[in-house]
C-alpha cells in the first residue's frame, strides 16, 4: 500500500486518477477497517522506460479482484496511462496466471472504462473464457452556469415541485445550508457525529447498514478527504436546527453525492430531498461542472435531474486456454 501511495504522489508517472473510488487514500481507508481476512495484490505494470498502470487488486481464494468492496466503492477501475499500450493488459493477466490466479472478476466499472474494454479485448485475443454483465447504474448531472438554468433544465413537474419544496421549507422558519470542510480534526469529528445521527435517524435500513466498522470507516473517510480539500459535508438547518445532511466529496471537477440523510421530525417539509437539492445548488455555485449521485435506482435521482449510466461486472477465465 505504501508504493501505491508513491505512486500517485508522483504525478511524472502520467497516469489517469480519473476513478474517486481507486484513490489510495481511499483503498487505505477500506483495508484498515475490512482488510484483516483479505491478501493485498498491488500490481504494477512497467516498460523499460516508464510506469504503464496499477492494478490495485486483492486475492480470494484463487480469485482476484479490486481492493475494496463494492458496498462502499460505486465503481472501480485500473490506474492507466492515457495512452496505455495493449501489452499492460496481457502482461497483467499472464502475471496473474502464472501466480495461479484462476479467475479475475471485477466490478463494478463504467462503460468508458479502458480496463472494460482492454481487458475484454485481450482476453479475446488471448482464448479465456470472459463474460460482461450488467450489474447496476448510476446517475450523473451535468451541472448547468446558473440555478434558474438547472431549474429549466428539469421537465415542467419536477420544476415545478422544487420550487414548491424551497417554498414551504423557507415558510415554515430560517433556513440555512452550511458546508463544512474544515481541516481541523475536531471540527470534522463534531460536525461528523451529526450526521450519523441523520443518516441512522431516516430510514431503518440505513441504521442496520451502520454497523460499528463502517461507521469507523465512514469517519476515516471524512478525515481523510477533508485533509485533501475533498470533503464536502452539507447540513439543512431549519431555526438552527439540524434537519438534513449530505455527506459529499469533490474530486475532478465533479461532487460525488456519497450518503445522506434527515431528521423524521422534518419529514412532512422533505427535508431529506432538499438537502440534496442545496447541495446541488451550492455545487452550482461553486461552479462544479458535475454531480454524480452514485450507485442505485432511487427514484429521486432522475427527478432531480440524473442520467443513468449502467455499470458491468466483467470475468475472465484464466484456466487452461
Amino acid at each position: 500500500m505504501e508504493e501505491f501511495e508513491n505512486i500517485f504522489g508522483e504525478i511524472a508517472h502520467g497516469l489517469n486518477w480519473n476513478c474517486l473510488f481507486m484513490l489510495p487514500f481511499w483503498l487505505k481507508s477500506w483495508w484498515q477497517v475490512f482488510g484483516a481476512d483479505k491478501s493485498q495484490l498491488i500490481l504494477a505494470v512497467r516498460s523499460e522506460t516508464s510506469l504503464l498502470g496499477v492494478a490495485p487488486l486483492m486475492l480470494e481464494g484463487q480469485t482476484a479482484k479490486f481492493l475494496g468492496s463494492e458496498s462502499v466503492c460505486d465503481y472501480q477501475d485500473m490506474i492507466v496511462a492515457d495512452k496505455c499500450p495493449d501489452n499492460f493488459y496481457s502482461q497483467l493477466l499472464e502475471h496473474l496466471k502464472n501466480m495461479g490466479v484462476g479467475r479475475l472478476e471485477l466490478g463494478a466499472l463504467r462503460p468508458d472504462s479502458k480496463t472494460l474494454a482492454g481487458l475484454s479485448q485481450t482476453a479475446e485475443k488471448l482464448g479465456y473464457h470472459f463474460s460482461c454483465e450488467p450489474v447496476d447504474r448510476f446517475y450523473e448531472l451535468e451541472l448547468p452556469k446558473t440555478w434558474d438554468g438547472y431549474l429549466h433544465g428539469l421537465n415542467g413537474k419536477q420544476r415545478h415541485e422544487v420550487r414548491r419544496k424551497v417554498r414551504r421549507l423557507e415558510e415554515a422558519g430560517q433556513v440555512d445550508f452550511y458546508v463544512i470542510n474544515n481541516k481541523e480534526k475536531d471540527a470534522i469529528d463534531n460536525a461528523f457525529e451529526e450526521f450519523l445521527s441523520l443518516f441512522e435517524a431516516s430510514r431503518k435500513d440505513k441504521a442496520e447498514f451502520l454497523t460499528d466498522p463502517m461507521k469507523s470507516f465512514f469517519r476515516s473517510l471524512a478525515i481523510t478527504m477533508a485533509e485533501r480539500d475533498m470533503l464536502q459535508l452539507g447540513f439543512l438547518y431549519i431555526d438552527g436546527k439540524a434537519a438534513a445532511a449530505t455527506f459529499c466529496f469533490e474530486y475532478t471537477d465533479t461532487v460525488f453525492l456519497y450518503n445522506n440523510g434527515y431528521h423524521p421530525q422534518f419529514r412532512d417539509l422533505s427535508a431529506g430531498s432538499l438537502g440534496k437539492i442545496f447541495s446541488i445548488k451550492h455545487s452550482i455555485e461553486k461552479k462544479i461542472a458535475g454531480y454524480n449521485f452514485l450507485k442505485g435506482d432511487e427514484a429521486y435521482k432522475e427527478r432531480l435531474g440524473g442520467r443513468p449510466v449502467p455499470l458491468y461486472r466483467l470475468t475472465i477465465d484464466l484456466g487452461p486456454e
